[in-house]
């Protein structure tokens, strides 16, 4: 700030001594005129010259309407009589002072508009050729990284200064590192002291920039998080003009469009990748599960007449029946994955109708024995038939994956217990199981699709991780709700879902 001030006295002293020198050259020509014997008006144009050139040379206003008085005053002391004095003798005279000063003004203003229309143009003209220069730059840019030195490069040439360039994450933290100008042809990486800070002081900001303790930092904003920091050097920051300000901020906004813009032709690329990949994977899987079924249906019934075929002590029998426990388990998944696949594909279909709670769990409750005959499931359903508007198949396939999964995590001698009951508007379906429960790391994932738990008694079991993401999907498409949790009477774990008892077919006030 004291070298600011510094300068500003050195500018101001220096256009006062323009002044004196062309006002006093005036004057000693002046003389020249009268002693040749030229007229006083060729000495008053000689004086309006001067003031031209006073307010060509110097800045602003004030210099040339200074410079108007003080030639008037001094045509008025040497060349008008009485001399020497600032007396006048013939009233006349105040007139062509008066023309004189009044011209000698306009013309000092008009030359000074003119010099400073032609000094903005200058600017704009330059700030404009800045920003064609860093924006052709940026378009060339391979990544953030590359952005940010291309900036910081353009920046401290035009600025004639050290800047630096500091990157945000796509989830808004500072990096560990920032980007800074050496010379014209090096640049380095400088550490972070602390980035928790300076995301607080940007955070913070009321004003164009925050001021620390070596650099002025001006935030990047993008569309919609903040982008990075660029830093101007503090000696160099205090010294700035509006234009240079103006100038840079409008430099900003350019790195940030193509921040933003880089950002979101990556994430347009990501999404398409993930898009073609879920493609050829759905398409994968229908085309495995379609190819799949006939088989495997032919398999189970060749399995089941091998068994009919065969005495229980044969163990043929339980070479057949574990051929058909197998089969059986693979046309579980087909059906899954086929259920994936229109699910992703939005073709499965609700159809809703009334059906008995009672006769749905009958029916999932009888196709898991059919597979598991060596276990117990407990069903305990109200006295009165509960109506509920469902799809019958679907919410019977959820109640299959609920009841196979609860058979993966309990022994045959485990306590496997469904339970319906009624709550207001709501049908509610627990199904309970007293094995070994679900991890609690485990348990914010356990509705993703492919996750699969690594207890050591569900590694023992096949699974692909379909089921609870399949089961979750049929019960939102009815509206209603699922979770799951670790049972707080004993060890095991319970899935409970709600399904709506009336739909909703009023429409809704405006």
């Amino acid at each position: 700030m004291r070298s600011l001030k510094y300068k500003d006295s050195k500018e101001i002293i220096r256009y006062i001594l323009i002044t004196v020198i062309i006002i006093a050259a005036a004057t000693g020509i002046g003389w020249i005129f009268l002693m040749i014997g030229f007229p006083e008006t060729n000495i008053v144009i000689v004086y309006l010259l001067s003031i031209l050139i006073t307010a060509r040379f110097t800045r602003g206003y004030t210099y040339g309407l200074v410079a108007a008085v003080v030639a008037t005053f001094t045509f008025n002391y040497f060349f008008t009589d009485p001399y020497y004095t600032f007396s006048v003798s013939d009233p006349a005279y105040f007139i062509t002072f008066g023309i004189m000063t009044i011209t000698a003004i306009i013309t000092s203003t008009l030359t000074s508009k003119v010099k400073q229309n032609a000094l903005e143009s200058q600017e704009k003209e330059a700030e404009t050729s800045a920003l064609f220069h860093l924006t052709n730059r940026l378009t060339d840019a391979a990544d953030i990284a590359d952005i940010a030195g291309i900036t910081t490069e353009t920046i401290s040439g035009i600025m004639n200064c050290r800047a630096a360039c500091l990157c945000f994450d796509e989830s808004g933290q500072p990096e560990q590192s920032f980007i800074q100008q050496l010379n014209s042809n090096e640049q380095v990486r400088r550490k972070v002291d602390d980035t928790a800070e300076v995301k607080h002081q940007i955070e913070s900001l009321r004003s164009g920039y925050s001021i620390g303790s070596e650099f002025y930092d001006w935030p990047i904003y993008g569309r919609e998080s903040i982008l990075g920091i660029l830093r101007i050097p503090k000696e160099h920051a205090v010294s700035m003009g509006e234009s240079q300000k103006r100038l840079l901020r409008s430099m900003i906004e350019s790195t940030a469009l193509a921040m933003d813009r880089f950002r979101s032709a990556r994430q347009q690329q990501e999404s398409r990748e993930e898009t073609i990949q879920e493609r050829y994977r759905s398409n994968l899987l229908r085309a495995i599960s379609h190819d799949l079924r006939t088989p495997l249906s032919g398999i189970m019934g060749t399995s089941e007449i091998l068994m009919d075929m065969t005495e229980p002590q044969d163990p043929r029998y339980d070479l057949a029946e574990g051929i058909h426990k197998d089969a059986d388990w693979l046309h579980s998944l087909v059906e899954n994955i086929l259920s994936l696949t229109r699910l992703q594909d939005g073709r499965l279909t609700i159809t809703k109708q009334l059906e008995a709670a009672e006769e749905v769990v009958g029916g999932a409750v009888g196709h898991i024995l059919k597979r598991h005959p060596e276990y117990e499931i407990t069903v305990d359903v109200p006295e009165e038939v509960l109506l509920v508007p469902m799809d019958a198949k679907l919410i019977e396939q959820v109640l299959i994956n609920l009841l196979d999964n609860a058979i993966k995590h309990t022994p045959p001698s485990g306590e496997i217990k469904i339970t319906v009951s009624q709550e207001n508007s709501f049908a509610t379906f627990s199904v309970a199981d007293s094995g070994c429960g679900i991890a609690i790391s485990d348990l914010p994932n356990i509705f993703q699709m492919f996750y699969t738990t690594h207890t050591g008694k569900a590694d023992s079991q096949r699974s692909v991780g379909l089921g609870l993401p399949i089961c979750e999907a049929i019960i939102k498409a009815h509206e209603g709700t699922i979770e799951g949790h670790n049972r707080t009477d004993q060890m095991g774990a319970e899935f409970i879902f709600t399904l709506p008892k009336e739909e909703n077919n009023h429409a809704k006030p405006e």
